[in-house]
C-alpha cells in the first residue's frame, strides 16, 4: 500500500489536509492522528465511541449520554417529534414553550421515531461482486447486486430489533454490511424553547458568531423499561478548549467529493437549480399557509424550518459549484487521476469510464424533471424528504398500493423499502399515529400540482394522470377532503387486507394507483440507464484509485456512521480574526442590540435567569471537524471520549465541503457541554437531568412509572 499522504494528494490536488475526512470506523487513520496530534487511538476507544453513537433514522445523529438510556441530539433533529407531540396534546406548543419531563411518567413517546446503533461492520464486497458474470450489461449487474444485497440483509437481520443495510462505498468499489440495534420506543425528556435553540433564525443560520442552545434529550425504552446501555459517553465538566483535539461521531448524509466533473455539472446545471425552485415554492406555500392564523403557524413551523435550512444549504452548494477556485481544484484532481489511470499496466479496463458517466448524466438530465415529480426522493444533504405531490397521505397511499405488489415478490426482487430487512421500519412509519393536517396537505398538494402543470405541460402523461381534467386546486381539494388515510386504522386495514385494497375507492388510493405505473417506469429507467452505469464505472474508478494508492482514503458520506477529527479553532474573515468561542454574555448583548426583537429575542425564562448565570460560560464554538448535513446532533468528544460539545451547524464556508474540504475557513459549529449544564441548572430548573449527565445522580427524572404515557 502507498502512504495515506499520497492518496490524499491524489484527492485534493496535491495539498494534504490533515483534518480532512469523514472516516469509516473500520478504516480510521489512527497513524495520521498520532502523527498530527500525538494521540494513539485504541480498538477499545473506537468501539466505545461507536457503540455510544446513535442514528436518528429520520435524518440526523445523536449519542447515548447516560446509563439510563438518555440520548442527546439537536432540537432541530428532534423537532418533528417535538412538534407532533405538542399537537397531539392540543393545548401544548412544545416548539414554542419547550418541554421537561420531571418524572419518567411525563416522558412522551414519539409516534414514529426509530433510532439505530451500529453493532458491527463487515466487508461483503466479494459477495456482492460475485454475481457479476461475463456478458452482463450494467442494468443486469445492478439488479443482480441489489438482489444479493437483499439476501445478505435478510440473513443478517435475525431478530426484530435488528436492522441490516448493505452500504455502497467508494461509488461501488466496496460494499459493507452494517448491522444495527433498532429502538422504536423513544420518548421526549427535554427540549428548550425553539427560539433559543434557533436563536438568530434564518439570518444567523450557517453563520458565526452563534448563540444557540440547539439540544434535545430523549430516552430509549425496551419492554416498558428504560434501556441501560453498556456504552455511553461521559460528560465533560470542563467543556471544549481552544486548540484541543476533538472528534465528531455521526452520520453525514451525502458528499460528492469523488464525483466526476460530469456529475458536478449535472448538479450545477440541472438538479440543484430545480431543487431550489421546488424548495422556494414550498417555502412560499408554507408562509402563505401560516397567515391563516390559529394552528396554521404551528403546523407549518417545523416543515418551514427544514425547507429554509435546505434552501440555504443548496444555495451554498450551488455557490461552491460556481466557485472558479473550487472547480479548478476539481479539474486538477480529475486530470491527475486520468494521468495516473493511464499509467497503470491494466489501463485498458478503465478506458471509457468518464465518457460513459458523461453519457449517463446527459441522459438523466433529459428526464430529470419527470422523474423527480413522479418519485419520492430525499434531498440527501439536508435529509429532507421531498414528497413529489406535497402530501403525507399520498406517501401513505403509495406505500399501501406498492406493498400489495412488492410483498408478493421474492424478497430479493423487492424495492428496498419492502425487503424483509426494512419492512418493519416502513410499517412503523405507515401506521404512525402522528397527526395529519388536511388543510396544510391540501395547500401543499395544490401547489405541487400547479408546478407539475407548469413545468411538464398539459399534454404530459403525468400531468393528465395527476389532474384528471381538473385544476390543481380542484384536484387537491377533492382528494384531500374525502380520503380516509389520515386515520391509521384505515391505512392498516387497506395494507393488511388485499381484497379491501383492490376494491377501495378512496380517492388518494385511486390517485396513487393511477400514477404508479408511470412512476415505476421512470424509477426503472433511472436505475437501468443512469444508476447502473454510474455505479459500475465509478466502481471501476475506485478500483483504479486503490491500485494507485491503496484503500487508504475515505469514501463519500452515505448517512452511515463516520468519525472525523480536528481541533477547536477560529478563522479569519475579511482580514479579521473570528474567535473560536462565544459566551452567554455575547448572547445577551446580541439580544440587547436587536432590542430583543425577532429573531434575536430571548424566551422569558432566559430574561429572568440572566442574573443567575455565569455570563462567561462558553456557549458555542468552532472546530475544523469535517462534517456535512446529517452530522447534526453528533457528539463532540475529547481524547478521553467525554462529551465536550454537540454539533448543530457549520459556517457558511463549510457548505462547499460537499465537494472539497478546505481547513482555512471551513468550520463545524457546536454548543458546549458547559453551556448545556449551566442552562439546565439555572434556566430550566432541571438539576436532576444535569446530575444524570454529570453522573452525580441516579437519573434525570423521578422514577414514578415506566408505563407508556
Amino acid at each position: 500500500m502507498k502512504s495515506l499522504a499520497i492518496c490524499i494528494s491524489l484527492l485534493v490536488g496535491g495539498v494534504a489536509m490533515a483534518d480532512e475526512g469523514m472516516w469509516t470506523y473500520n478504516g480510521f487513520p489512527r497513524a495520521l492522528v498520532k502523527d498530527r496530534y500525538g494521540f494513539e487511538i485504541t480498538d477499545g476507544w473506537l468501539d466505545h465511541v461507536r457503540l455510544s453513537s446513535v442514528r436518528f433514522n429520520s435524518g440526523g445523529s445523536a449519542s447515548f449520554v447516560s446509563s439510563r438510556g438518555l440520548v442527546m441530539t439537536n432540537h432541530h433533529v428532534g423537532a418533528d417529534c417535538i412538534n407532533k407531540l405538542g399537537t397531539a396534546r392540543k393545548d401544548h406548543d412544545y416548539i414554542k414553550d419547550g418541554f421537561y419531563a420531571r418524572s419518567s411518567a411525563d416522558e412522551i413517546k414519539c409516534p414514529d421515531l426509530e433510532l439505530n446503533v451500529v453493532l458491527s461492520i463487515d466487508d461483503v464486497t466479494k459477495d456482492v461482486k460475485s454475481v457479476e458474470k461475463p456478458g452482463m450489461d450494467e442494468a443486469a449487474i445492478n439488479v443482480a447486486q441489489k438482489s444479493k444485497m437483499a439476501q445478505l440483509e435478510k440473513a443478517c437481520a435475525t431478530a426484530k430489533d435488528l436492522r441490516c443495510e448493505v452500504v455502497t462505498l467508494y461509488q461501488g468499489g466496496v460494499f459493507n454490511l452494517y448491522k444495527y440495534k433498532k429502538y422504536t420506543d423513544v420518548r421526549l425528556a427535554f427540549a428548550p424553547e425553539g427560539q433559543i435553540a434557533f436563536f438568530g433564525g434564518d439570518p444567523d443560520n450557517f453563520m458565526f458568531p452563534r448563540y444557540d442552545l440547539d439540544v434535545a434529550f430523549f430516552r430509549v425504552y425496551e419492554n416498558g423499561q428504560a434501556v441501560h446501555p453498556t456504552d455511553y459517553l461521559k460528560w465533560s465538566a470542563a467543556g471544549a478548549k481552544e486548540g484541543e483535539l476533538v472528534f465528531t461521531s455521526g452520520n453525514p448524509g451525502n458528499t460528492e467529493r469523488l464525483d466526476t466533473l460530469s456529475q458536478l455539472d449535472m448538479m450545477r446545471s440541472t438538479s440543484y437549480p430545480n431543487l431550489l425552485k421546488e424548495f422556494r415554492r414550498i417555502q412560499k406555500t408554507l408562509r402563505d399557509y401560516q397567515k391563516r392564523g390559529g394552528d396554521a403557524e404551528r403546523q407549518a413551523h417545523t416543515p418551514l424550518f427544514y425547507v429554509e435550512n435546505s434552501i440555504k444549504a443548496l444555495t451554498g452548494y450551488l455557490g461552491g459549484l460556481n466557485d472558479k477556485t473550487l472547480m479548478e481544484i476539481k479539474k486538477s484532481q480529475e486530470m491527475r487521476l486520468k494521468a495516473q489511470v493511464a499509467s497503470l499496466k491494466d489501463k485498458d479496463r478503465y478506458i471509457g469510464i468518464w465518457s460513459a458517466i458523461d453519457a449517463a448524466e446527459h441522459k438523466y438530465a433529459s428526464f430529470y424533471k419527470r422523474y423527480i415529480f413522479a418519485e419520492p426522493r430525499t434531498f440527501r444533504h439536508a435529509m429532507t424528504l421531498l414528497n413529489p405531490l406535497g402530501s403525507t397521505m399520498f406517501g401513505y397511499a403509495r406505500t399501501i398500493v406498492r406493498a400489495l405488489d412488492e410483498k408478493a415478490k421474492p424478497n430479493d426482487n423487492r424495492l428496498p423499502e419492502f425487503r424483509d430487512s426494512s419492512l418493519a421500519s416502513t410499517e412503523q412509519s405507515l401506521f404512525s399515529a402522528a397527526p395529519v393536517y388536511p388543510a396544510l396537505e391540501e395547500a401543499l398538494m395544490a401547489s405541487a400540482l400547479e408546478r407539475l402543470k407548469v413545468e411538464l405541460g398539459d399534454d404530459d402523461t403525468l400531468t393528465r394522470l395527476a389532474l384528471d381534467g381538473k385544476s390543481p386546486q380542484q384536484r387537491a381539494h377533492e382528494i384531500i377532503t374525502t380520503t380516509q388515510l389520515a386515520d391509521p386504522a384505515a391505512r392498516r386495514k387497506l395494507y393488511s387486507d388485499p381484497a379491501a385494497l383492490k376494491s377501495s375507492t378512496d380517492p388518494m388510493i385511486m390517485f396513487a394507483r393511477a400514477l404508479d405505473p408511470e412512476a415505476r417506469a421512470l424509477r426503472k429507467r433511472y436505475e437501468d440507464e443512469v444508476e447502473s452505469v454510474v455505479k459500475k464505472n465509478l466502481g471501476l474508478l475506485a478500483r483504479a484509485q486503490f491500485e494507485t494508492a491503496g484503500l487508504t482514503h475515505y469514501p463519500d458520506a452515505t448517512f452511515t456512521l463516520r468519525l472525523s477529527f480536528g481541533k477547536v479553532a477560529g478563522y479569519k474573515e475579511a482580514g479579521k480574526n473570528v474567535p473560536a468561542m462565544t459566551d452567554f454574555a455575547g448572547l445577551y448583548a446580541r439580544a440587547d442590540k436587536a432590542n430583543n426583537q425577532s429573531p434575536w429575542d430571548l424566551p422569558p425564562k432566559w430574561v429572568t435567569a440572566k442574573s443567575k448565570l455565569n455570563l462567561k460560560t462558553p456557549m458555542d464554538f468552532e472546530s475544523t471537524n469535517d462534517i456535512i448535513g446529517g452530522n447534526s446532533g453528533s457528539p463532540v468528544v475529547n481524547r478521553a471520549g467525554e462529551v465536550v460539545g454537540l454539533i448543530f451547524d457549520g459556517n457558511i464556508y463549510s457548505l462547499a465541503n460537499n465537494f472539497v474540504y478546505r481547513d482555512t475557513q471551513d468550520r463545524a459549529t457546536s454548543v458546549t457541554s458547559v453551556a448545556l449544564t449551566e442552562a439546565l441548572r439555572k434556566v430550566y430548573d432541571a438539576a436532576p437531568l444535569a446530575d444524570e449527565l454529570s453522573g452525580q445522580g441516579a437519573g434525570g427524572t423521578t422514577e414514578k412509572s415506566h408505563a407508556t404515557p
